[in-house]
């Protein structure tokens, strides 16, 4: 199965996944009590510190997976903009876009086998049946499967339209590519039926 791992090797790389997990977590809820634009920035420059690290090449293949999040920031910018809450919107989208590219950091520098056994084993200590667990890390590994899939099936359509039409992006786009979505999940889950489902 592929996964987002990066094959550029970085120091991160040899960190094990759970401690990667749990300071993902713990720096999240961190992130997002951020309350001033400067200390909001501050963390996104750390994070920005810390794709550097592993190099120009690395940095760059962060950058290039995190251009959704990018999209999103600017529109949320957008609308504190028409509602003149500049330095509110400032402080959403930073928060957003270091929680984002930690996590990011994290999946590009840990196998996903290594994260389903950590999600597993915090599932077992919950008590969950083997049979559950098995379903929930299942979803987490498709999930993070399709992330790319769905990313290039969305820039390939965006392409189309630009090759045949002057008009910016059109919410038509959303119908074809939920359309894909659906394709896609529905082979999965044929080829899953055909292995013997999920036990």
């Amino acid at each position: 199965m592929i996964s987002l791992t990066s094959e550029v090797r970085t120091v991160y790389h040899r960190w094990p996944a759970g401690p990667k997990l749990f300071g993902l977590c713990f720096f999240t809820i961190a992130t997002f009590n951020l309350g001033q634009s400067l200390s909001a920035l501050l963390v996104t420059l750390a994070v920005a510190g810390a794709y550097l690290v592993g190099g120009l090449r690395f940095a760059r293949q962060g950058l290039r997976l995190m251009r959704p999040v990018f999209w999103v920031a600017a529109i949320i910018l957008t609308y504190h903009l028409a509602t003149r809450d500049l330095e509110a919107g400032v402080v959403v989208c930073l928060r957003l876009i270091a929680a984002v590219g930690l996590a990011n950091l994290v999946t590009m520098t840990t196998a996903l086998e290594d994260l389903l056994a950590v999600v597993d084993k915090c599932l077992g200590a919950l008590g969950l049946p083997r049979h559950i667990r098995r379903r929930i890390a299942l979803s987490v590994a498709l999930v993070v499967r399709f992330i790319p899939v769905l990313t290039q099936k969305g820039a390939a359509l965006t392409e189309a339209w630009r090759a045949r039409s002057h008009k910016r992006f059109s919410w038509k786009l959303l119908l074809p590519f939920a359309l894909l979505a659906l394709d896609d999940a529905e082979q999965v889950a044929e080829a899953l039926k055909a292995r013997g489902g999920v036990e």
